[in-house]
């Protein structure tokens, strides 16, 4: 059984080994992890609060070590990793204040003496997680799902286990009772003998479409909850009375944030025939002069990919979208030297049926596509297999929300890049999965909702 080995994808040196564990001691710890369950399902909400708060304290406190942790696994920059961390403390503190009231008895007025309904925990929740933020993807279920009375369980993405473990380490120090939260280092191949043991009763997955599919498949032979956050293909639809100063900053920080590695980045931009040659100028000059570079560098705009194997397939996409006509306006060209780097890079003229326009190009490329009117550039946006973002850019706030009433997706945002908020519900459709994290929504996800009737 292969180790588990975290590689710099700025330098290509290896940060750290971590063992592997087989599937007999994978299941010897959900034995121990459904008795946490049984014993954590009786605590009260003041003192999971107390808890999860202390928590927050020490991601609080150990946030610079964290943040330099994802930068070495991952690569994204130092800045961008702070605020990965903070946005953990902030969903993590937002569950702990909020979680007793989202999951209050709702009572229903029936011929009973007195009938309602009550949220209940269900037991141990997978989640099968991806490294593009290895903190805040894992935070955003353990922190409902636990505040709610499950306990959760942690497979994580193989090269960003320095992080799957620094999570685990931090709900000890906390304080958390022994496996209410656990990192199982197993190999993928091992995930469908976890969803089917006993102890596991839900399954939560953010990750690519192939892996959704497999492991809905999975958990729905085995009759096991599942919520699915998968790949996107967002489209931002730039409108004629657009600031193009505004939108094209928007647009550049939009495709490189997170070193262009975000399911809900914006990808394609859907610009009005009008301004289009005027957007594309704008636009290449400002992805020009974003700078790439070590992601230690507070002054660097964006990283390398999380691997080489990864910049190299998006190489791939970009070599085959120009051989389907799409036009390079800049980048395009892996770089010489170490790291798995890859230029900030535009393809105009995209058309549907290209590989640039029908699939997810998980990196700092972006895909400019023209349309003759507004009717035009919805049909465009919603012409995609996936729908989890979108946006549009007006300088007319009713306009903008207008079209996005209309974009298929689960987020639609005027004026400013989808963003996932713990206030409000996060997910998507089609292709991009099912069910819904944060809010209300997401913390009911992996509860027995269960109603009540007294005669």
């Amino acid at each position: 059984m292969k180790n588990t080995i975290s590689i710099n994808p700025a330098t290509g040196v290896e940060i750290e080994t971590y063992p592997r564990i087989a599937v007999a001691e994978a299941k010897e710890e959900l034995i121990m992890v459904k008795k946490a369950f049984d014993s954590w399902k009786k605590t009260t909400f003041e003192e999971r609060s107390a808890l999860m708060h202390k928590f927050a304290d020490i991601l609080e406190q150990d946030k610079e070590k964290l943040a330099q942790l994802a930068t070495a696994e991952m690569g994204k920059t130092i800045g961008q990793s702070r605020k990965e961390v903070e946005k953990c403390i902030l969903v993590s503190r937002y569950y702990a204040d909020h979680a007793q009231d989202l999951l209050k008895n709702e009572i229903v007025k029936t011929e009973a003496s007195k009938s309602y309904v009550t949220f209940q925990p269900m037991g141990a929740v997978l989640a099968v997680m991806p490294w593009n933020f290895p903190f805040y993807q894992v935070i955003r279920f353990a922190a409902p799902a636990i505040m709610a009375g499950n306990v959760g369980v942690l497979k994580h993405a193989s090269n960003v286990q320095g992080c799957a473990f620094a999570i685990e380490e931090a709900f000890v120090k906390a304080g958390f009772p022994e496996k209410v939260f656990v990192n199982l280092n197993i190999d993928s191949e091992n995930v469908k003998d976890i969803i089917e043991d006993k102890a596991i009763v839900a399954v939560t997955l953010t990750g690519s479409e192939p892996a959704g599919r497999s492991v809905a498949a999975i958990a729905g032979q085995n009759l096991k909850k599942t919520v699915l956050e998968l790949g996107g293909s967002d489209a931002y639809i730039i409108l004629d009375d657009a600031d193009l100063e505004a939108a094209t900053e928007l647009a550049t920080f939009g495709r490189l944030q997170n070193n262009g590695q975000t399911c809900i980045a914006a990808k394609r931009f859907v610009v009005l025939e009008s301004i289009y040659d005027a957007f594309l100028e704008l636009y290449t000059t400002k992805m020009e002069a974003a700078k790439m570079g070590a992601p230690t560098d507070e002054e660097t705009y964006y990283g390398p990919l999380a691997r080489v194997n990864l910049r190299d397939e998006l190489h791939k996409q970009v070599e085959k979208s120009m051989a389907q006509g799409a036009r390079l306006v800049t980048g395009g060209t892996i770089p010489e030297g170490k790291g798995a780097y890859y230029p900030a890079t535009i393809l105009a003229e995209v058309t549907p049926g290209m590989e640039a326009f029908d699939n997810e190009l998980f990196g700092p490329v972006a895909s400019v596509i023209k349309a003759t009117d507004e009717d035009h550039a919805i049909e465009l946006a919603n012409n995609s297999a996936f729908g989890l973002g979108s946006g549009v850019i007006t300088s007319n706030k009713e306009r903008g929300e207008k079209i996005a009433l209309q974009l298929e997706a689960g987020s639609s945002f005027v004026n400013k890049l989808v963003v996932s908020d713990p206030r409000l519900p996060f997910g998507g459709i089609k292709n991009s999965g099912f069910g819904r994290e944060l809010s209300d929504y997401g913390i009911r996800e992996f509860v027995n909702i269960k109603s009540i009737w007294i005669e």
